[in-house]
């Protein structure tokens, strides 16, 4: 699973060099590096300070990586949340894990998840949780982006020693 995890840590440092543009974070797909080489990601931007960031990467199975941004609070190793994705007055909620490396919360998708058909409609998500607080992420791009990302399911090839 430590292959997910640093496709999500590459694309963090990329974005995390980028000015904050919170006026400007639709989803995109773009080729990250990850320890077993390039990996297709679709990702976007959220929150008031636009360091928020939901990206998703497949390796046979999609991966959903969350975080919270610099106002996410430093997290305990090993804990999990319910999160709630709100989009087009519809709810999915999903028991993120964290990953405490990166400080993200991620979780692993089957490729016809609700939660895919949730991140690919029109407007915005809100992801929240009691513990967390609530963060807002367009969803301007994200069919094409997230599109792109399946399409690549199982074709990537993974590093040994998972």
């Amino acid at each position: 699973m430590r292959r997910y995890f640093v496709a999500a840590g590459a694309l963090a440092a990329l974005l995390g060099v980028q000015p904050v543009l919170a006026a400007s974070c639709g989803w995109s797909a773009k080729m990250e590096e990850d320890e077993g080489g390039s990996v297709l990601t679709a990702s976007v931007c959220g929150g008031p300070k636009g360091d928020a960031q939901l990206m998703l990467a497949c390796f046979d199975n999609p991966v959903l990586s969350y975080d919270l941004g610099d106002s996410g609070q430093q997290l305990e190793p090993g804990i999990s949340g319910e999160f709630d994705f709100k989009a087009d007055g519809k709810t999915v909620t999903k028991t993120l894990q964290l990953e405490a490396m990166y400080n993200y919360f991620v979780v692993d998708l089957a490729k016809a998840d609700p939660l895919l058909d949730l991140l690919r409609s029109k407007g915005d998500v809100s992801v929240s949780a009691a513990k967390y607080g609530d963060i807002s992420f367009p969803l301007k791009g994200s069919s094409a982006a997230i599109g792109k990302v399946l399409a690549q399911c199982g074709k990537a090839k993974p590093a040994d020693g998972d």
